[in-house]
């Protein structure tokens, strides 16, 4: 797959993409807090464009280990005017961080061209929803929930057992009327793993790459790496981010869904031209 269309806007998988991540809200691991008016969120967007982001996630619900949900209006309320404000700005599509059928319409109308759903799409309504909005949507994977996923995530193998769970969801989509040329997969990072379960799937993400869809990648401050780095803060863990991000790439990613975009864009570009010579 070389493009995407993303409601009109193009998102070219034939290089590396980088997807920048603006969390709306106040209790996110990393960047909580930091973004919740619509002016900051857009001077951080209007950043991250001109540091080479390819695409801009926007989230109005925390999704770290024991985060509490919120209502629909309240996450409505958090992204529609900052979606609203980036995509009329940008050329670049924006996506949309949510679970819930009614914010990904809501979300679509307003101008997002992507779905990034942490469930892919087994809350009610959302296969309907994602088929109506017309636009890609990125399957992830996540063992429980986000409030007690990390008490003591367990499997049989976990390379097997995500690829038995995307197969699965690919098949529902497929049933529920979404294409295949939609879909994009997303092994899920931190989502119900430990260490050990993270590093199985970054050594093997030519498993979920021989399944023939595009895969974004998200390891991006998380706790594996600080956990790798000896217990670095979420705040300096942007070596061994960008180290991740170009194994992941050079594993056959195709999106890299950061915090740090400028370093992560370098960092890309040097591995892609070796690659490319």
């Amino acid at each position: 797959m070389a493009a995407v269309d993303c409601a009109g806007k193009s998102l070219d998988l034939s290089h590396p993409c980088v997807m920048g991540i603006i969390n709306v809200t106040p209790d996110s691991f990393s960047d909580g807090g930091d973004f919740l008016t619509p002016g900051s969120a857009l001077i951080q967007a209007r950043r991250m464009v001109e540091e080479g982001a390819d695409i801009i996630d926007v989230g109005g619900e925390s999704t770290r280990p024991g985060a509490m949900a919120v209502s629909q209006q309240q996450e409505l309320d958090r992204v529609i005017p900052i979606i609203s404000a980036i995509s009329a700005e940008f050329p670049i599509p924006v996506s949309i961080d949510t679970t819930k059928a009614a914010v990904m319409r809501e979300a679509v109308a307003a101008g997002a061209g992507f779905i990034n759903d942490v469930m892919a799409l087994r809350s009610p309504g959302a296969v309907d929803a994602a088929r109506a909005t017309g636009v890609p949507v990125c399957l992830m994977h996540m063992q429980g929930e986000p409030r007690s996923m990390q008490q003591d995530p367990c499997y049989q193998d976990v390379v097997t057992d995500v690829k038995a769970f995307f197969a699965s969801r690919i098949e529902a989509c497929l049933a529920g009327g979404i294409s295949r040329d939609r879909l994009l997969l997303d092994p899920g990072f931190g989502f119900g793993k430990a260490l050990e379960h993270n590093l199985d799937l970054l050594n093997n993400l030519s498993v979920f790459v021989d399944m023939g869809l595009p895969l974004l990648v998200g390891v991006s401050r998380k706790s594996m790496i600080g956990m790798i780095l000896g217990g670095n803060p979420v705040r300096e863990r942007l070596h061994g981010s960008i180290a991740a991000a170009v194994m992941a790439f050079e594993r056959g990613a195709s999106i890299l869904r950061v915090h740090d975009v400028r370093p992560t864009v370098e960092a890309l570009k040097v591995v892609a031209a070796v690659r490319d010579r």
